[in-house]
């Protein structure tokens, strides 16, 4: 285990590169299982997820290799299709490989996805949309159980916008002949990058981004090459962090249309992003509170993996805010960590805070529980007296990279430390 030890109080100031976005780089590592030839994936975030899938897709049978941030994945021969069971257990993100195998193998055995335990996530979207194209799903208490009876092109409407559910079923239909029409479709960027991803390997896809997707499948599929976008919701925590330490960075590079939401809600508390072709800088004088709640939601609102970073952010705020995640039940609960730093927060219920600023923050010795949370317990130990020990610095690794590194080029007081 390893811990990140910080001391408070320093200004974050200069350039910070964001990485490339974690969300969209596992379900294009997942959809190469689709190709029959080499898949070629650039600007690879350096994060642990990423390594995690790479094992997981080694031990399906592929060819992987990661150099210079490129991953190089030869799929042209899958001898397994059960997932191992550790394996899945560290990786929420292993269910995105119930649709590939399903579509190239005819059959899947993947066991329960662990990862960030943020409440109840299920996959029973994914198993209904895939039975209507023609899929069985069973399971038991360890494992799922698919094969395909016969491939179908249907028109699908979601009975939610699931981001890994239209994934899947996104990735189920590049390998079925005919049109499939996805209704209800999550418009996440991450989703657009699986889209492009899939079309450069040969798919016909349209409405990527909006919430009706067609999709004209090919019985067969060559390698795909694709480079990841940035990580808007890293852009996001670094305008945060820089907020909150009375900082001056220019954030880059970032996409512009994924910022939107972003800079509304950061605007809404007084904290200006200045866009320049592809970099941001922060202004932030006086945090304030803003006149309405603060609410998560699906694209295009206000990402809920940045609901944990923006809490610390209004803790800093003068006025009261209520921060409200639908989403998630247990986003909320990490809280109680801020409030042993001196953080004034009520819990309304499981979706629901109050927080009271501005509040001084002290350091203390916590534990991260979840990828997101475990950044924003990072960025309150940035501008709490004293110092903070973050136990479990590997969660935030998961998806943060080389975090450490880059926070201290531009004035954070932080080391990680192996027990």
């Amino acid at each position: 285990m390893a811990k990140f030890v910080i001391n408070g109080k320093n200004k974050l100031e200069g350039k910070i590169s964001v990485a490339a976005n974690k969300n969209a780089v596992l379900p294009v590592m997942a959809a190469t299982l689709l190709c029959d030839d080499i898949s070629i994936i650039h600007n690879v975030p350096q994060i642990k997820d990423v390594e995690v899938m790479a094992s997981i897709l080694r031990k399906l049978g592929a060819k992987v290799s990661l150099k210079n941030r490129t991953l190089t994945v030869d799929s042209s021969n899958i001898t397994n299709v059960e997932i191992s069971t550790e394996l899945a257990q560290r990786l929420r993100a292993s269910v995105l490989l119930l649709g590939p195998l399903l579509a190239r193998t005819g059959e899947v055995k993947l066991p329960h996805p662990g990862g960030d335990v943020i409440g109840r996530r299920g996959i029973s979207t994914h198993i209904t949309a895939l039975t209507k194209l023609g899929v069985e799903v069973t399971q038991d208490d360890l494992m799922y159980y698919g094969k395909v009876n016969k491939k179908k092109a249907e028109r699908i409407f979601l009975d939610e916008p699931s981001v890994t559910g239209t994934e899947n079923v996104l990735m189920y239909a590049a390998l079925v002949d005919g049109e499939t029409v996805i209704e209800n479709a999550a418009a996440e960027p991450h989703v657009v990058d699986l889209a492009r991803f899939l079309t450069s390997a040969g798919v016909t896809i349209e409405g990527a981004g909006t919430s009706r997707v067609r999709v004209i499948g090919k019985k067969n599929l060559s390698g795909g090459e694709y480079t990841i976008s940035p990580d808007a919701i890293e852009a996001g925590t670094f305008a945060i962090a820089s907020a909150v330490t009375k900082g001056d960075l220019e954030i880059g590079p970032i996409v512009q249309d994924d910022m939107h939401m972003i800079k509304i809600v950061l605007e809404q508390f007084g904290i200006g992003l200045k866009f320049s072709k592809d970099k941001m800088r922060v202004d932030a004088r006086e945090i304030t509170a803003p006149l309405r709640p603060v609410q998560a939601g699906v694209w295009p609102g206000f990402p809920t993996d940045l609901m944990s970073p923006l809490i610390v952010l209004t803790t800093q705020a003068t006025g009261q805010t209520l921060c409200h995640d639908p989403l998630y039940e247990s986003r909320m609960f990490f809280v109680d960590k801020l409030i042993r730093m001196g953080a004034h927060i009520t819990i309304c219920d499981p979706h629901r805070v109050i927080v009271y600023g501005k509040s001084n923050l002290y350091g203390r010795e916590l534990a991260s529980p979840d990828i997101r949370a475990g950044m924003a317990l990072v960025i309150a130990a940035l501008i709490a007296d004293g110092k903070s020990i973050i136990d479990q610095a590997e969660i935030v690794e998961r998806g943060y990279e080389n975090i450490d590194e880059r926070l201290r080029i531009i004035g954070a007081d932080i080391k990680r430390v192996d027990d």
